[in-house]
């Protein structure tokens, strides 16, 4: 191994090495942030081995990162776009329920019952819902309902 990392010119060697790094860099956040280089590192690693000048090795990285950025990174975004999965749990919003647990967004307490469930709950308008009060769920997070007081005429249990 020593041999064959003596035969190679210092930027041959300064590629290899940017390749690694921008691979590690990949490989680690998984975020598509220098995977560009990579491509870029490996034609400027060619270039150096057949013994391109430098100004031609550091041209054709900046070029060819530049051409995967502009050209690839648009659709692997939107391939990697994952839209939101509809669960049973979006069957509750628009419902009314009852609160069980006063709902106090600065205290983080709050709960309702919600077709014999308990679910954690907060304002969606930043306001205490006390015990006993008729709320309507307006939107799901995770495990937490966010809710708002029922007006008047609503009715409890009603869709």
């Amino acid at each position: 191994m020593g041999n064959i990392l003596s035969m190679l010119s210092p930027m041959t060697l300064a590629w290899l090495v940017a390749l690694l790094i921008f691979a590690v860099a990949e490989g680690v956040t998984v975020a598509l942030v220098s995977v560009w280089f990579c491509g870029g590192a490996f034609v400027a690693l060619i270039a150096a081995a057949l013994g391109g000048p430098i100004w031609l090795q550091v041209l054709l990285f900046l070029a060819v990162s530049g051409i995967l950025l502009a050209v690839v990174a648009p659709w692997a975004r939107k391939a990697s776009r994952t839209d939101p999965v509809a669960t049973n749990a979006d069957r509750h919003i628009g419902k009314t329920a009852l609160v069980t647990e006063e709902i106090d967004n600065l205290r983080e307490t709050g709960a309702v019952k919600l077709d014999g469930v308990v679910w954690t709950a907060r304002s969606e308008h930043d306001e205490v819902i006390p015990v006993g009060a008729a709320i309507t769920v307006k939107r799901i997070t995770g495990v937490k309902v966010w809710v708002e007081p029922v007006r008047e005429r609503e009715e409890v249990g009603a869709p």
